[in-house]
């Protein structure tokens, strides 16, 4: 039963984690210019638009990293 118990719990901080990272990101859309942040490729044609934050995915990336190995270390404690 304790694998239940611990599959539970992950299954909670993870979208505890989920809402948190998605409320920042719905934060972020509200700060004008970060569509105009370096390293972003902007496709626009008749219709179609489309937006690829390359150097903001990379910046995320760096940062999730960072706590989840944060969060990794204080649960293994």
């Amino acid at each position: 039963m304790e694998g239940f118990e611990w599959a539970g719990k992950m299954l909670i901080l993870g979208g505890v984690v989920m809402i948190v990272v998605g409320g920042l990101i719905w934060l972020m859309a509200r700060f004008p210019g970060l569509s105009k942040f370096p390293g972003t490729i902007r496709i626009e044609r008749p219709g179609f638009t489309c937006i690829v934050p390359v150097l903001g995915s990379i910046l995320l990336s760096i940062l999730l990293t960072v706590v989840l190995n944060i969060i990794a270390r204080l649960l293994n404690k």
